[in-house]
């Protein structure tokens, strides 16, 4: 077989069993469970008691038992992330080692909330220039990490999940057909976490700079454009038609933001997955979950035309088409799971609490 791209042939999701839902919220700042769903469509988010690393390995078996292969299949994993376990070694490399896929190379991909795209666009040239066969793709995050409770602007948003696909060599008509990525540093400061790097000092880091710090009306205005802008670009790549277009899966960041690039594009609420709802703002991991749920709910058919689009920190933005093959049951199941714990969810928010300031409400 001539490989000419390639396709996702596994999927797997991880989510915490932890949760963090708007009425707990609204015992922590002034909001209220109707405030966050009216303008952002989420009702509930999910804490991890455990590390990105252990989401993600276990994610990737899931995607891995679905496409029919093994660790020792894998001779590449891309983890896309911005709150990996440690910046040396990478987060990939602990990956490598609680999947003991010794024969994997490994590495770190940071494109916030785009970093899935990012990691697809990466994945499919690196098949299509033949030096890997097997690329394992994880999107992980551990955003509830950076979260300032007694910030009711972003505490809101944010939760924890890892997704991962098995991306292997297509033949002629199936596969990604095209991706578009893109970056206006300029405007980067919109959405940030402003010391999480070499640039501060060595001390721990001042609370008022640790956590997240998003413009939201600025993220809201560009996110809104430039995602419809890049799956345009992707699509025209592609030699498709927004009519042909089958499911549109985009980064589950605010509804009202997904709406409005559902219109841009004239797709009908139909044509778009949303599952925002129930995890809120898993940055990297959002469209891989998505996309397991969108696969394990019925919603995409062989042949199907798929668009992916995200924006994030950077300020990112990214799209890629790609069209579904024959099978889109999996090959396989997993029994791999997170550790029980007995924590609550507000056991696990306590370090934010003792690091930020607890929240107005148990002040």
């Amino acid at each position: 077989m001539t490989v000419r791209t390639a396709e996702i042939t596994g999927w797997g999701k991880c989510v915490p069993p932890n949760v963090l839902t708007n009425h707990d919220l609204e015992q922590l700042v002034d909001t209220s469970d109707e405030w966050i769903t009216s303008r952002t469509g989420i009702k509930e988010r999910r804490i991890s008691h455990v590390e990105v690393s252990d989401m993600a390995a276990i994610a990737g078996l899931h995607a891995l038992a679905a496409a029919g292969k093994t660790v020792e299949d894998v001779d590449l994993i891309l983890l896309a992330t911005c709150t990996g376990d440690s910046i040396i070694p990478s987060t990939a490399s602990i990956v490598q080692r609680r999947l003991e896929a010794w024969g994997a190379a490994a590495m770190d991909l940071n494109a916030a909330c785009s970093g899935f795209v990012y990691g697809l666009a990466v994945g499919t040239d690196m098949i299509r220039g033949g030096a890997y066969k097997t690329v394992l793709l994880i999107g992980a995050e551990k955003l509830h990490y950076s979260m300032d409770f007694t910030d009711r602007a972003t505490c809101i948003l944010f939760g924890d999940a890892a997704g991962a696909v098995v991306l292997e060599g297509a033949g002629e008509g199936a596969g990604v057909l095209s991706s578009d990525l893109g970056l206006d540093g300029s405007v980067g400061h919109i959405l940030e976490v402003p010391v999480d790097g070499s640039k501060g000092d060595r001390g721990y880091p001042d609370p008022q700079s640790a956590g997240v710090s998003m413009e939201g009306q600025e993220v809201f205005r560009r996110a809104v454009t430039k995602m419809g802008e890049s799956a345009l670009i992707s699509l025209e790549r592609a030699g498709l038609r927004l009519d042909e277009v089958d499911l549109l899966i985009p980064h589950q960041a605010n509804v009202r933001i997904i709406d409005a690039t559902a219109r841009r594009l004239g797709l009908d609420e139909s044509k778009v997955f949303v599952n925002i709802h129930a995890y809120g703002n898993t940055s990297a991991a959002s469209i891989p979950v998505a996309l397991t749920e969108a696969l394990e709910s019925g919603r995409i058919e062989p042949g199907a035309n798929v668009v992916f689009a995200a924006f994030g920190g950077g300020l990112t933005w990214a799209s890629a088409v790609h069209r579904w093959g024959d099978r889109t049951s999996p090959l396989g199941a997993s029994e791999a799971a997170l550790p029980p714990t007995e924590l609550t969810t507000m056991d696990l928010l306590k370090p934010n609490f003792d690091f930020f300031g607890l929240p107005e409400r148990l002040a």
